[in-house]
């Protein structure tokens, strides 16, 4: 009997009994086209519907990932194909993932009834997630979830604990949603990519510790202006992937790949370091070494100054050296940043995630009142929770920068706080900063962008993207969309459209600037049907909620937006 893993969504039309009973041709005209669009859409997904019952449709995906995408993508389609006139046709979902049993082209066994009992239990318009499905989504997803605890189901011995699909996370600091899946890009000089370090054994509950040491040479080997280091998405994108370090090079265009392994015993911590170079794929390089594990960011830092030495043939000049950031006055700090790090990763994934890692930043700058890192991470961590408070997030960025004025993320987060506060100059004066910190940063230059785009540099703000891109294929759709942005800020329109178009996703920002795109471009309905989708994947959606967001130095630009996007019908 052959058997196979699988991510399994089910989904299934609200009503569908009484609109067959009110309208049975109409109705059985709308249902094929409304197969057809689910069809089209698990299959631009590396899905395959494997059947459909009724007003049911049963699919697999290899990727857990690409099932939640394809119910959002399905459900926004839906809405946006629909006559505003006619009864709308409202979908739920249920999603699992589960060892199948292969029969021909059908999935049959334990895990497609949870999935289907799942979808039983939806309200409609809604995706329900099981625990299974999401703890292999959850380091990963671009969506946020609400975490609706455990559910019994009928013929199922234990419960089930559950997730709904809330929305989009949005521009996530380490949350990555790559626009791309694979490039072959020709090796740039001097350049080298950091893999996530691999726990040693069973030791899963010190992932944090391994990643965490991961990003941070990441950022070290990038104040080296010498060197090209690809970015954190691009590395962590790829790694579960592809293992050949041949492989990587052609992927991410660099010459030189770093991995290594963490293991810690008590007080101490054992790393070990694998350069190779990627024509060949030989080891030029590895070192392995113990130590106290308040040593640890001593062993980075010389980590990161053998590196560089190997790789560009000689160490950055002593001013690089002074502006490296100031270490935690003590270990236990950096261990809770660390760990505070780890929830923040999944800070946009659930809300209770978001609140662990302020707890755990909290908790660092507890021990080490003036850990500047901390407070920075703090502000972004509790940015993303309802309750956000403006006044003291504010507070915590200027202690950043008082702490250490050479923080890159601490000037990257204070450009934001600038930009919100109409201060144009001062958000631009340390975006600039954050990149000459670390020119290598392929994320702060795409947020750079967007600084520049609001104060009306288009231009420049296209040619921080170019250069982006070139560090990093796998940016985030949120940061690669700011393209199509500029274009639209620019009055180039069909541009834009092209732009938006090209995305491997549609985020609600990018439907919403290509709807208005398309209406200055006189192209109404094809902008009403994409606000139709945005509004399907978040019913909320209004005029000025989202321009209130847009921070254009030009105040006619934002009314421009909002005129477009009202005539296109979006709610005022």
């Amino acid at each position: 009997m052959k058997r196979k893993m699988a991510a399994l969504m089910v989904g299934d039309i609200v009503g569908y009994s009484a609109m067959m009973e009110r309208a049975e041709e109409q109705t059985a005209e709308r249902l094929a086209s409304c197969q057809a669009l689910i069809s089209e859409k698990v299959g631009l997904l590396d899905g395959r519907v494997f059947k459909t019952a009724g007003d049911a449709a049963l699919a697999e995906f290899p990727s857990a990932v690409n099932a939640v995408r394809g119910a959002f993508e399905i459900r926004s389609a839906l809405a946006g194909a629909q006559e505003p006139a006619s009864e709308p046709l409202r979908m739920r979902f249920g999603l699992h993932i589960a060892d199948v049993v292969v029969q021909g082209d059908d999935l049959v066994g334990d895990g497609v009834n949870l999935a289907a009992r799942i979808q039983a239990a939806a309200e409609p318009d809604s995706i329900y997630v099981s625990g299974a499905l999401f703890e292999h989504v959850r380091r990963n997803s671009s969506f946020i979830f609400d975490d609706i605890g455990e559910r019994p189901f009928k013929n199922i011995s234990e419960l089930v604990h559950l997730y709904r699909v809330r929305g989009e996370i949005g521009a996530h600091r380490l949350q990555s949603a790559p626009t791309q899946l694979l490039i072959t890009k020709e090796r740039r000089p001097s350049s080298v990519a950091v893999l996530p370090f691999r726990v040693s054994g069973d030791n899963e509950d010190q992932r944090y510790l391994a990643e965490g040491l991961t990003e941070e040479l990441i950022v070290e080997l990038g104040r080296f202006r010498r060197l090209s280091v690809s970015s954190r998405s691009a590395s962590f994108s790829i790694a579960e992937s592809h293992a050949d370090p041949v492989r990587f090079g052609e992927v991410l265009g660099v010459r030189y790949v770093l991995e290594g392994q963490v293991r810690k015993i008590g007080e101490r911590v054992s790393v070990s370091f694998t350069l190779s170079e990627t024509d060949q794929g030989a080891v030029i390089w590895s070192d392995k070494i113990q130590r106290p594990f308040d040593e640890i960011l001593a062993l980075i830092d010389r980590t990161a100054a053998k590196i560089a030495a190997t790789v560009s043939g000689r160490m950055e000049d002593a001013a690089m050296v002074a502006a490296r950031r100031k270490p935690p006055e003590n270990m236990t700090a950096f261990d809770c940043l660390l760990r505070g790090l780890d929830h923040h990763r999944l800070g946009g994934v659930t809300d209770n995630n978001a609140r662990q890692s302020v707890d755990w930043l909290t908790k660092a700058i507890n021990a080490d009142p003036n850990y500047a890192a901390a407070y920075a991470w703090r502000v972004c961590a509790a940015s993303w929770l309802s309750d956000f408070d403006y006044e003291k997030g504010r507070r915590d960025i200027c202690r950043a920068l008082e702490l250490d004025p050479c923080d890159a993320e601490a000037n990257r987060i204070m450009g934001v706080f600038e930009l919100m506060n109409g201060n144009f100059d001062e958000a631009l004066a340390h975006g600039r900063k954050a990149m000459e910190l670390n020119p290598t940063d392929a994320y702060i230059k795409a947020r750079c962008a967007a600084l520049y785009n609001f104060v009306g540099e288009g231009e420049r703000s296209l040619s921080l993207l170019d250069e982006a891109e070139m560090l990093d294929p796998f940016l985030p759709v949120w940061c690669v969309e700011e393209r199509g942005v500029v274009l639209y800020a620019l009055g180039r329109y069909a541009e834009a459209v092209e732009s938006f178009g090209r995305l491997a996703f549609q985020t609600n920002r990018s439907r919403l600037y290509r709807a208005a795109a398309l209406a200055a471009l006189d192209r109404s309905a094809e902008a009403q049907r994409i606000i139709r989708e945005a509004v399907g994947g978040k019913p909320e959606l209004t005029v000025s909620g989202f321009t209130r967001g847009e921070h254009y130095r030009d105040p006619e630009t934002a009314r421009e937006l909002g005129r477009l996007l009202r005539e296109s019908g979006l709610p005022p």
